[in-house]
């Protein structure tokens, strides 16, 4: 027998997180539950679960800062995140997209809503992505301007090997591998979100403004990522072979 996906959900509502641990439970998830971003980290540690479902206000710990801090812990950076808020503003669902999270619920919401939005997470981020052979490295011995190692899920730039969230991999992944080609952002959503959930509007911009901060703190003269206006994003093939 199969085993059933162990959703982690973080809420310290005793009454909301009983009705959603009932509903995931009938649905043939295993869910786990923590009041506190404390036992979060804890639950985390000791099982990394299918996915993760993140109150914002939580007691002791700010819901995307507890989100930076799972992310960080081994393996984190490839489990699916959904932020639960009981605010609907526009900056804090830009803000969580911004970290990489994979989806975002404002209270009050259908508890079948979120068992909806939890099975297409899944079975997005399940989803094999077309893969192409790397290019081989330079024959010199300075360290190649881009460097994709796709089994270990690592980008390096100039040397340095890149942080990246699961979703910022997947970007830069597709734009590494064809430089100068451009990917629309309907492209990019296809391919790296898989396109089936419409709440992906601005995901793309916002994975492209970490990604060029980071890109930065390696060669702080040049943005490698190219914006055609109406069109899309292109890895510029003119960068030089040294982080000057």
């Amino acid at each position: 027998m199969a085993l059933k996906p162990r959703i982690l959900l973080v809420e310290d509502e005793s009454g909301i997180a009983d009705t959603l641990q009932y509903v995931l439970s009938t649905d043939g998830f295993a869910p786990v539950w923590a009041s506190t971003a404390e036992d979060a980290i804890r639950l985390f540690s000791a099982e990394l679960p299918a996915l993760a479902v993140l109150d914002v206000g939580l007691p002791d710990l700010n819901g995307f800062e507890l989100f930076r801090r799972l992310q960080a812990l081994p393996g984190g950076n490839q489990v699916p995140m959904l932020f639960l808020t009981a605010r609907s503003d526009e900056i804090d669902r830009v803000v969580g997209l911004e970290l990489g999270a994979d989806d975002y619920i404002a209270k009050p919401f259908s508890p079948r809503e979120l068992v909806a939005r939890v099975r297409t997470i899944l079975r997005r981020s399940a989803r094999p992505i077309a893969t192409t052979t790397p290019a081989p490295a330079m024959p010199t011995s300075a360290p190649p301007i881009w460097a994709l190692d796709e089994e270990r899920h690592q980008i390096r730039f100039y040397g340095k090997a890149l942080e990246l969230s699961r979703y910022e991999y997947g970007v830069l992944r597709l734009l590494v591998q064809k430089p100068g080609r451009v990917f629309t952002r309907d492209e990019l959503l296809l391919q790296v979100w898989g396109g089936d959930n419409d709440s992906f509007d601005r995901t793309v911009d916002a994975h492209i403004k970490t990604l060029r901060a980071k890109l930065k703190l390696v060669a702080p003269g040049h943005d490698p990522i190219r914006t055609l206006r109406g069109s899309g994003y292109a890895l510029s093939e003119e960068l030089p072979a040294t982080p000057t």
